[in-house]
Parts: structure tokens; C-alpha cells; sequence
């Protein structure tokens, strides 16, 4: 029988040193392969890995080590380019064990590969029902003792027979989790570096054609004066633009560490294969005609992507307008666009490369420094995340400014967003649909969540997200410039009237708490300014100042903001000006006039609403920022293990065929783990092995009764009996014991006004509420008698989606026809912290029925939000819950009442996308 895999156990890595490799199952079709590794391995590897001399490998070694079942014994390799550097493999030895063993060339040791392999491992093993893995070291082979320690598992090692025995419980840790997160940063951090930080660049594609693509990025990076050697490749002339040309970027005498290609769509693969040949680091790929085109040109694109990685190079790109680093030691601008700002503190990344240049020369209008900047175009490799990750470590970079048309794994980019928003503030600006990754703002096959969600997920991440260009670059400015505000109080200082009014309407609208204006009349001049000014900061109740500056006639602008700079520079609170309707940062409000700005300086806006919206986002990004980061607390009577089976035991025995999908046809949802295939005679030649395509099981959704799941998280389902008749309602009534509600069993119906008889007491009353719905159903209609719950109580609705991009996402609202036919929702993903849950509940517009306002009784909010947190935590331990739904969830005066659910399980198809092993998404 042939030997399958999953097809997720193969992946892109990122190394420590921030090249890439390929990591996949070992196949039959490698021997030559593995031979041609094990001919480069020193003696000393060999001998580490063996206990002793063994010069080659023999023929049936060979077809041994390259035939395994993919399920007893597995074996993983590191691929860059087309030869093999690594391999790492299992043998299971007992149930729930294995031996682990790894060899790495000597030429790539050092590099982070063994890490990575094993944790890629150690995640096979787990599908395969292995716990622990256990290797015989040498006590001289310090490398691979090291590593097996280093991965942040629970290891224990003894000494024996002159071999050191090591053992590793595979359950995934605080410890292990910290660490794969570790060097996942650090080498993703690096990967960027080696793009922005480049000892010399080569323009391939470098004509003398003016105007030309190629020709432009050679100019822009000689007129930056670039600290680095330039060298432009054109195959026929011996110099661009007074430079010394090379016929190909393989000539070139020196060292090239990135790359400009500047070639036709269809020529860039071959020229990809020879910087990888040259040794070139990284690739910024300007040219056009990939995946923007259509099927074909994403194709060219895909296949862009798997040979750069496969040769251990970054890409940015395709279709972008490059990569600049304002850094006085590099003074990189490998861009299409002349006009590069200059050194400041903000970080810059833009998806769209057309928009690219209009961006960057706003951005310089602005006066605002940038310290980075990388247009990815079609975003083939290098993402935002990607640039999170370098930014959160460039001390340079103190805020950064997205421009998003699509998201590449989005919880990955809210886990990072959530702890990098802690040090350094993340401003996205919201844009339409593209046909990269998942658009941003639209509904799509890979994306089942409104736009509402989206700003929901960045609000909890404290990502600021705004609605255009202008607002972040409003934004951008203030953070860049002004300290964060301790509050929502606000100082006004006005020589208008009406633009103070004017301010305070916005600043309620915002939600803001403006203090009367302090008018100083059309006359004033600095020192009435200044004065004004440092009474308002001097306030206890005031945590920021809008200043108004619009004299009807000329007047000495310049002292006024001096005047401005010096007070707020002392005040240590953040001030904003309408500074003559002059926009950004303004040589005059700046700390030093000849530079750019500084911290201090004042940034300055068109209108005074402009001002106050810029400061609104800035508030609320302070006020999460002053929230404890918090963890998902330890619950009490929780029992994974066996929800875990009852959910296997759903899915594996489902009792019922498969509902529809709520967001489509039962075929339209896929899952599936693969199919384990046996293994293969040691020494024979059986075919290539191809990755599993055919479930183990049935994979398509399956309905199941939740009660018992919910239970295992601490959370009971009231009691309901399914009735068909009036005789049926009356005996169930008496069985649960009265009062009783009679209500449609049907969700859908359910949600209608009318569906539910509340409160009642006898046969008599049943009977006629019977009556009632059936009229009003239909005679065939399914109903529910339940037990009334205490009143009063606010009903709401709890919901878990595992959406394809952002995986488990809970949502919250209220329960009543208003507020779903409004769409009054709150979402957060899974798990939730203590903070996230009351976040949630207070997210949502009708919140104040539930803290006792418009006349409502206060309910029992705390037990909600505990509600909320069981939930998250089911949501997160089980990726086979596609949805859930507790509807409704009565929160009463002192506890809050399951009155019914609903869930949908299905296979997952492989880790969540931020689940698993460190990959390249």
C-alpha cells in the first residue's frame, strides 16, 4: 500500500540567521539526494551521530532511511535549493514513544536548523499518537544536547554506558510555546534586517532607456547616496547612468547581498535562480505581470515565492515600489519614488505599490520623519507581519503606520499586534479588497467575518484602525511628536468662537471631555497664548490640549508657535494645534525648525474636527495600553481530556448526516487530517510519495447536542423537552416542574418575535400556548417546553466561529430583535483574558441593559463574563468546533442561564495558521 503524509507537515521556515529552507517529509525519490548530503557530512558529525566511523552509506542504508510509513517512522528534511542540509527523524520504539535523531551539515550548523526541524518533529509525532521522544547522545556532542534542551519541552537526562539518554515529553508548555515564539521573532527580525540593512545592491534590469523601471531605482539609490557599492546588470551595455554595467549579477566581482529585479514577469525566475547562485540574501522584485493579472500571473507569482525560498532568499514584491532605510549608515532608497522623507521614527509599510509614491510624498508634505519603509505590492513573502516583527526590535522605529489591502495570517498579526502595541503604537489604515491574502473590509470564501469583526479583533490587539490616508497620517504625526494623553479630558485655547464650539462638538462625538473653551479673542498674540495654554496644562482634570491659532489678519505666527513648543515641551501632556489651517508639522511648531521633527514639536491640523479625531484614537489606544496585558485565567472544573473524545467520538460515529454548513453547502466546508498509509518494505523501490489528499474519516460538518461538551467547561444547558403535541407539552411541564416557557425548537424560528409563551402555570395555559404557536407556525410545527427561568433576566447570545484566517473568534450580543437586526456585536478571539471578556460585553451598543440603566435591573455581568472566558477556553482547546451557538444566555440578577445550543463539529484540515511549528505563512 502506498505511504502517504499530510500535506501541512510541509512548510517554509525562517532560520535563525534569517535565510530560509524547505522542510518536508523524507521521500524514496531522495536517495541520490540523501547520498550526496551524507558525501558533504565531516567525520566528526558522522561519528556523533553513529558512535563510530562510517565512511558511506550502503544501498540498502539508503533505501532504509528514505522508505517510511509516515506514521512509525517518520523522517523530516531541510532543503535549500536542491540539495538537502538536514535531516531529522522518529522511530516509534514503545506505545506513546520514539527515538529521535538529527543530522545537520556541517556548513549549515549554527544556523538554527536542528531547532526548527525538531519542533516541525515533534508536531508529526503528536498526530501520530507519540508523547515522547527519546535520544542517545554522545557526551561530547554538546550541539544536539544542547538543542534537545533548548526547545523548552520538560526533558530529563541520565548516564549510562558511556551514552548520555535524554527524554522529552512532547506536551507543549508555557516554556515551549515561549521559546518557538522566541526565535520566531528573532528570525523573522533578521530576515528584514538583511533586506533593509543591505552591504550592496544590484540592479537587475538597469537600462538606459530614461524613465525606465530599472534606471529609476538606480538613480534614486545613487541620489541617496547609498553607503554601499551599486551595481547595475544589463546584458549588453557596459554602463547605466556613469556606472559600470554586468552582463549578469553572476559576473559581478564583489559580494551581493540584495537584489532589484527589474525584468520582465516571465524572466524572473531565471534571473531568481542566479542571484541564488550568486549568493544574494535577499529580493525586491518591482516588476509587474504576476498575481494582479489574474490566474496565470498568480501562478507565476506562487511559483515565485517557492524557488526564492527554496534557494533561502526573502522576497518583497512582486509589483511593489521597494524598500528604503533612512538610516545615515545605509541611506538606502531602492525605490521607485525620488521623494523618500526624511529621518524620523516611524515605520512605514505599504501593501500597494501603485499608491506607494502619492504615500510617501504625503508623508514628507506631513514633515514626518520615517525611519523604514517597504511596499510589498502583491506581497508574495514579506508581509506586514514580517515588518512587525523587525520594527518591535529597531530601536529607530517608535511608531508604526500600516497601509493593509489584505491580511496574510491574520491571528498571527493580532498576536504580535497585542504584545508589540504594548511598547510601540500600530495604526492601520482600512482599505478595500484585493486579490492577496485576506481583503480587509470585504467578505470572501477565507474570511467569514463582517468588517465589524475586524475592528473588533484590532481593537482588542490595541490596534488603532482608521478609515483613510489623512487620518493616519493624523494620527501618525501626533504619536510620533506628543506624548500619550492620561485621560479623555480636554483643554481648548481658541482666538475663535466658533471654531471652539466647533471643538467641542467634536470632542463629545468622539467621546471626549472637553472643558470650556478659553477664548483669547482675535487680538492675541504669544505671551496670551502661552499663558493660556499652561493654565490649561497646569489642570489636574485636563490630560491634553487642542490650541486654535486663526488670527483674521496677519499676525507674528512665528513667536506664537515658539510659545506653543516651549509650553507644551514642559507640560509632559500632549497638545494639538489648527495652526493657521496649516497641516502636519509645520517648521515653525517644530522643536528644532531646521530639522525634523523631534518630540515636543506640535503637530498641526486643517480643521479643528480634524484634531479632535486624531486625539480621540490616540485617547482610546492610551486607555487599552493602560489595561494589564493579563492571561487567560485558570478556570475550575474543566476537563479537556474528555471533551476531547466526546468530540473525536462525534466525528469518527456521527449519528445523523451531516447539516448544511451555515455559511454554505455541506461540500463547500472541507477538513480533513489524511489518511495513514503502511509501511514500506525497507529495501524495496515503491512509488513517489505524494501528500494525503483523502480524509481518515467523514470530514464534512456534523450537528451534535453540545450539553455534554459544555459541561466538561463548567457550563450547564437548562433542561428542554422536544414536544409534538399539546398532551406532550403538558407532560413534559410536569416533569421539568412549573412554571414553564413553550417556545419553537427551530433556531431560526426562534429568532422571530412571538416564538416564546413565557411563564406558564398550569395543563390550561400549555394547552392554549400550544394552540397558539401551531397557529402561528404551522400545525407540524417542533416545539420545546422548558423551565422558566428566574426573572428578571436580560437575554443575549453567545457564539464561537473557527474562522479559516483568524481561527476561534467568540462573539457577543444581545439576544432581542432589535439588536440582531442592527448587527450589535462584540468580537474577541479565543482564549479570552479576564480583560478581553469585559471588553466584549461592554463592545456592544446595548450594553447599558445590563448595568442597571434606561430603568433595567443590574444583572449579573461578572457571571457573563466568566461565561465568556469558558467559552474562549472550549474555543481554543477544540479546532474541530466549527460553530457554536448558545442561544439565548439569560443573565439574571445573580447568574447567568444556558436556555439552549447548538454546534456544528467538523475535521480540521491541519494547525490553525498560527498553530503548530514556526512556518512562513
Amino acid at each position: 500500500m502506498e505511504a502517504h503524509y499530510p500535506a501541512h507537515w510541509e512548510a517554509d521556515v525562517v532560520l535563525a540567521d534569517g535565510g530560509t529552507a524547505h522542510v518536508r517529509p523524507i521521500r524514496p525519490a531522495d536517495a541520490d539526494r540523501l547520498r550526496a548530503f551524507y558525501s558533504r557530512l565531516s567525520a566528526e558529525s558522522i561519528y556523533f551521530r553513529y558512535f563510530g566511523p562510517r565512511p558511506k552509506l550502503s544501498d540498502r542504508e539508503v533505501a532504509f532511511f528514505t522508505n517510511v510509513d509516515y506514521v512509525d517512522r517518520v523522517a523530516l528534511i531541510a532543503t535549500i535549493g536542491t540539495e538537502m542540509v538536514a535531516v531529522v527523524r522518529y522511530d516509534r520504539t514503545a506505545p506513546g514513544e520514539a527515538e529521535v535523531a538529527f543530522l545537520v551539515e556541517d556548513a549549515h550548523q549554527g544556523r538554527g536548523v536542528a531547532s526548527v526541524m525538531l519542533e516541525h518533529l515533534a508536531a508529526t509525532a503528536r498526530e501520530r499518537g507519540i508523547e515522547t521522544f527519546i535520544a542517545d547522545v554522545l557526551p561530547a556532542n554538546m550541539k544536539m544536547m544542547g538543542v534537545l534542551r533548548q526547545v523548552g519541552y520538560t526533558a530529563q537526562s541520565r548516564f549510562a554506558d558511556g551514552v548520555v539518554r535524554m527524554t522529552l515529553d512532547l506536551t507543549p508548555t508555557e516554556t515551549s510555546d515561549e521559546v518557538t515564539a522566541s526565535r520566531e521573532h528573532r528570525a523573522e527580525a533578521r530576515s528584514i534586517a538583511r533586506l533593509l540593512t543591505p552591504g550592496s545592491v544590484a540592479v537587475i534590469g538597469a537600462s538606459r532607456e530614461p524613465g525606465g523601471v530599472g534606471q529609476t531605482v538606480l538613480r534614486n539609490l545613487l541620489a541617496a547616496d547609498f553607503t554601499g557599492p551599486v551595481y547595475p546588470v544589463h546584458r549588453e551595455v557596459r554602463a547605466v547612468a556613469g556606472v559600470r554595467a554586468y552582463p549578469s549579477v553572476k559576473d559581478i566581482d564583489g559580494e551581493v547581498d540584495l537584489a532589484v529585479l527589474a525584468v520582465p514577469a516571465d524572466s524572473v525566475i531565471d534571473v531568481v535562480k542566479e542571484c541564488a547562485e550568486k549568493g544574494v540574501r535577499g529580493l525586491v522584485v518591482v516588476s509587474s505581470g504576476f498575481g494582479e493579472t489574474g490566474p496565470k500571473g498568480r501562478a507565476r507569482q506562487d511559483e515565485l515565492a517557492r524557488i526564492a525560498r527554496a534557494y533561502g532568499l526573502r522576497v518583497v514584491g512582486p509589483n511593489c515600489l521597494g524598500i528604503a532605510n533612512t538610516d545615515p549608515a545605509v541611506r538606502l532608497n531602492a525605490t521607485l519614488a525620488a521623494t523618500v522623507p526624511g529621518r524620523g521614527r516611524v515605520g512605514f509599510f505599504s501593501q500597494s505599490g501603485a499608491l506607494g509614491t502619492a504615500l510617501l510624498q504625503r508623508v514628507a508634505q506631513r514633515g514626518i520623519g520615517i525611519s523604514s519603509f517597504v511596499s510589498a505590492g502583491n506581497r508574495a513573502d514579506v508581509s506586514g507581519n514580517d515588518l512587525l516583527q523587525y520594527w518591535e526590535e529597531d530601536e529607530a522605529t517608535e511608531v508604526i503606520l500600516l497601509y493593509l489591502e489584505s491580511l496574510g495570517n491574520p491571528r498571527k498579526f493580532a498576536r504580535l499586534a497585542r504584545r508589540i502595541s504594548r511598547r510601540k503604537p500600530i495604526v492601520v489604515v482600512k482599505s478595500g479588497g484585493t486579490t492577496q491574502g485576506v481583503p480587509i473590509g470585504h467578505s470572501a470564501s477565507a474570511l467569514r467575518l463582517p468588517d465589524s469583526a475586524l475592528s473588533s479583533l484590532f481593537d482588542q490587539a490595541g490596534v488603532i484602525r482608521v478609515d483613510d490616508l489623512i487620518q493616519l497620517f493624523d494620527v501618525g504625526q501626533l504619536l510620533a511628536c506628543q506624548p500619550l494623553p492620561a485621560g479623555p479630558r480636554v483643554g481648548l485655547v481658541t482666538n475663535s468662537d466658533a471654531l471652539g464650539l466647533l471643538a467641542v462638538d467634536a470632542c463629545v462625538s468622539a467621546g471626549l471631555e472637553p472643558r470650556p473653551p478659553v477664548n483669547l479673542g482675535a487680538a492675541a498674540g504669544a505671551q496670551e497664548f502661552g499663558t493660556a495654554l499652561a493654565g490649561v496644562l497646569a489642570d489636574p482634570d485636563v490630560d491634553a490640549a487642542v490650541v486654535i491659532y486663526m488670527p483674521p489678519i496677519p499676525g507674528d505666527s512665528a513667536s506664537v508657535a515658539a510659545e506653543l513648543v516651549r509650553v507644551s515641551r514642559a507640560a509632559g501632556k500632549p497638545v494639538l494645534a489648527t495652526f493657521e489651517g496649516q497641516l502636519g508639522m509645520p517648521a515653525e511648531l517644530r522643536t528644532d525648525p531646521a530639522a525634523l521633527p523631534e518630540r515636543g514639536s506640535v503637530p498641526s491640523y486643517a480643521a479643528p474636527e480634524e484634531a479632535v479625531r486624531a486625539l480621540a484614537d490616540v485617547v482610546r489606544y492610551a486607555l487599552w495600553r493602560k489595561q494589564p496585558a493579563g492571561a487567560p485565567p485558570e478556570l475550575d472544573h474543566i476537563d479537556t481530556a474528555f471533551a476531547r473524545t466526546l468530540v473525536a467520538q462525534a466525528l469518527t460515529h456521527p449519528s445523523a448526516e451531516p447539516p448544511a454548513s451555515p455559511e454554505g453547502t455541506a461540500a463547500e466546508v472541507p477538513g480533513s487530517t489524511g489518511q495513514e498509509g503502511s509501511a514500506a518494505d525497507p529495501v524495496g523501490t515503491p512509488a513517489e510519495v505524494q501528500p494525503e489528499e483523502s480524509p481518515r474519516a467523514d470530514a464534512g460538518p456534523v450537528e451534535i447536542d453540545p450539553t455534554e461538551l459544555l459541561a466538561c467547561y463548567g457550563l450547564t444547558v437548562w433542561p428542554a423537552e422536544i414536544v409534538q403535541t399539546s398532551d406532550d407539552a403538558v407532560a413534559a411541564a410536569e416533569r421539568l416542574g412549573w412554571p414553564v416557557v413553550l417556545k419553537a425548537a427551530d433556531p431560526e424560528a426562534a429568532k422571530r418575535a412571538g416564538t416564546v409563551r413565557l411563564g406558564l402555570t398550569s395543563p390550561a395555559a400549555v394547552r392554549q400556548a400550544h394552540a397558539d404557536l401551531a397557529g402561528q407556525l404551522g400545525a407540524d410545527v417542533v416545539l420545546a417546553v422548558q423551565k422558566m427561568a428566574p426573572q428578571p433576566a436580560v437575554p443575549t447570545v453567545v457564539n464561537v466561529l473557527e474562522d479559516p484566517a483568524f481561527g476561534p473568534v467568540v462573539s457577543f450580543g444581545l439576544g432581542d430583535v432589535t439588536a440582531r437586526l442592527l448587527r450589535d456585536r462584540g468580537y474577541r478571539l479565543a482564549p479570552l483574558t479576564a480583560e478581553d471578556a469585559a471588553g466584549l460585553v461592554r463592545s456592544v451598543e446595548a450594553a447599558p441593559l445590563l448595568f442597571g440603566e434606561y430603568g433595567y435591573p443590574p444583572v449579573a455581568v461578572g457571571a457573563l463574563q466568566e461565561l465568556l472566558m469558558r467559552i474562549g477556553r472550549l474555543a481554543n482547546d477544540l479546532p474541530e468546533v466549527a460553530r457554536l451557538d448558545l442561544d439565548p444566555v439569560l443573565v439574571g440578577e445573580s447568574e447567568v442561564f444556558v436556555l439552549g445550543a447548538r454546534a456544528v463539529l467538523r475535521s480540521p484540515e491541519g494547525p490553525r495558521r498560527d498553530g503548530g511549528p514556526r512556518r512562513l505563512a
